[in-house]
């Protein structure tokens, strides 16, 4: 039976990405963001595979039940994408944006813990994955960077989790990429890795066999 992704910040950059190589590689995609026009022009190009489903990462509920239409729509919810996630308007904490660091932690953060949440039901009934995008700037020091704080935090969540959904079978995996050329930068990054490169290790990953549980893909930019 084909096996069904969820993935949140699926209307570009790596979630839109993922999405072309998981259906590309035999899987259903739940296409869940806030923008609607891309998500439809997306699910164009991938096909009868692909679901859309409008809704906003912070909202729990939204993301509860764009899950549940998933299951009902495609039969079962096997994987789900915690991808979703932002920067902050000014560097450092002294010139930072409090309000700022407020929205992203809801989203890098919040975010990724509701994906957990709403897809856990999902994932016990098949043994399913939970992936999570990390960062380099989640393994180790940047000098002020209070987004890489929120990545250290993604890091130590998919750690625990991963032991937590062992207890069932399940797997629990975080991709960590250093510098991807995508829109979260105002400025084209053509040297740095491709939001391919980490859909490929999403992949990757969520077709490993059952025995084996890949809990980190760390990728940098060669050079």
């Amino acid at each position: 039976m084909t096996k069904t992704l969820f993935i949140t910040g699926a209307s570009s950059g790596i979630g839109s990405a993922t999405a072309k190589a998981a259906a590309a590689a035999g899987w259903n995609v739940g296409l869940f963001a806030r923008s609607e026009d891309k998500l439809r022009k997306l699910a164009d190009d991938i096909g009868d595979k692909a679901l859309v489903l409008v809704g906003d990462a912070t909202d729990y509920e939204a993301q509860k039940q764009a899950l549940a239409k998933l299951a009902d729509h495609f039969g079962s919810v096997d994987a789900a994408f915690a991808n979703a996630g932002r920067g902050t308007e000014k560097a450092g904490t002294e010139n930072g944006d409090p309000q700022d660091w407020k929205e992203m932690v809801d989203l890098n953060i919040m975010g990724a813990l509701y994906t957990a949440h709403a897809a856990m039901p999902h994932l016990r009934k098949v043994k399913g994955h939970y992936v999570v995008t990390g960062s380099a700037a989640g393994r180790r020091h940047i000098q002020g960077s209070i987004y890489g704080a929120t990545k250290w935090f993604i890091h130590g969540f998919a750690g625990n989790l991963a032991d937590e959904m062992a207890e069932w079978g399940g797997r629990c995996m975080v991709v960590a990429p250093g510098m991807v050329d995508t829109e979260f930068f105002t400025e084209a990054k053509p040297d740095k890795l491709k939001p391919e490169d980490v859909a490929e290790a999403v992949v990757y990953a969520l077709n490993a066999p059952e025995r084996s549980s890949i809990r980190e893909v760390y990728l940098m930019p060669t050079g």
